[in-house]
């Protein structure tokens, strides 16, 4: 993939394609390439006002440099539609990030059939239709994938069997299409330990602070600790792939 810096017009700077990217680490690492000079698209599903904010914002550092393309990527048929509206309107692809996730708790024996859509939709469907319906565009431009995994795809969370079977998927995936797509298309991933809590409250105070007491460095990590983990994937690892690095703050190294 060309880099950010080495090119000098905005039509040749490489597009970038962020799932999940109006808000919280979606956001984050749209902001940290934007900021690296890619231009890029914003994928949402139901926060279509926060998108075309930040794509706003985007175009007012830099003209014609961010657009946005919304779908639900737990809908079977969706990823090739969002492939599709993506090169209509860039015509070229150099960087696939696949973000997008839902997170909910499904303890044995009450998991259903909407669980099953929406947790394997999101965070493993969506990620493999999308990348097969882009695969072409990206093998053009050689350009790379990183999907955002978890640490609990190795290491389970208590309550989440689901969600943790969808991103031990997910981790799979990365693996899988890396040989898929060798040499032309590299394929990593971020897996992220504490960063933004989620906003329904499903972590208690006290169950905070016990996973933050049992992070090596003590501390929340942010989006942006992710998003520069994408970002040096994408642009300064020409000779990294198949791999998933954790970025977690050494939970995972002692869980």
């Amino acid at each position: 993939m060309t880099t950010p810096s080495s090119t000098s017009r905005p039509n040749a700077a490489p597009l970038i394609l962020v799932t999940g990217a109006a808000r919280r680490v979606g956001a984050g690492i749209v902001s940290e390439l934007h900021a690296a000079g890619a231009r890029v698209a914003l994928h949402y599903r139901h926060s279509a006002d926060e998108a075309e904010t930040l794509a706003a914002a985007l175009n007012a550092v830099r003209a014609d440099s961010a657009f946005t393309v919304g779908g639900d990527l737990a809908r079977f048929g969706a990823a090739e539609e969002i492939a599709a509206a993506v090169m209509a309107r860039a015509g070229r692809l150099d960087g696939l990030v696949n973000n997008a996730s839902s997170f909910f708790p499904t303890p044995l024996g009450r998991i259903d059939r909407a669980a099953w859509d929406e947790l394997i939709g999101s965070n493993l469907m969506g990620p493999l239709f999308l990348s097969q319906a882009l695969a072409p565009a990206l093998q053009a431009s050689r350009g790379a994938i990183v999907n955002i995994v978890d640490i609990h795809a190795e290491r389970p969370l208590a309550r989440y069997p689901l969600y943790c079977a969808a991103k031990a998927g997910l981790a799979g995936l990365t693996r899988a299409l890396a040989i898929e797509l060798a040499p032309a298309v590299r394929v990593n991933g971020v897996s992220p330990g504490p960063i933004d809590w989620p906003e329904d409250e499903q972590f208690p105070p006290a169950e905070r602070a016990r996973i933050i007491d049992h992070t090596l460095l003590k501390r929340t990590g942010s989006a942006a600790d992710i998003a520069r983990t994408v970002r040096f994937l994408l642009f300064d690892a020409p000779y990294v792939t198949g791999q998933i690095i954790a970025v977690d703050g050494g939970r995972s190294a002692h869980l």
